[in-house]
């Protein structure tokens, strides 16, 4: 895969990258979310340090439930609760 040079913008400040070609749209898609956190946090808040928004918004970013991507909440897994419920029921129908 080829790699190519990338100029990408977060908090005003200009970061060069040099990635896959697969990865453009990944990143840029996440600078401009990044971008757009910050901005509802600036608006929000009486923040001004540009370093305390970008911590509230890597702890936003990294908390919040994936959609998509790699990461997909999992289940939980009710099986063992379901089996002891049926236990208890099987019990209480003995019982009458």
């Amino acid at each position: 895969m080829s790699k190519l040079s990338l100029k990408v913008v977060v908090a005003g400040r200009t970061y060069p990258l040099t990635l896959n070609e697969g990865e453009q749209d990944k990143v840029l898609k996440a600078a401009e979310d990044i971008n757009k956190a910050i901005k509802l946090l600036q608006d929000s808040y009486a923040v001004k340090d540009m370093q305390d928004l970008l911590a509230m918004t890597a702890l936003q970013l990294a908390t919040k439930p994936k959609v998509q991507g790699t990461k997909v909440p999992q289940e939980a897994d009710f099986t063992a609760i379901e089996k002891e419920l049926e236990n208890l029921s099987s019990e209480l129908d003995g019982l009458e």
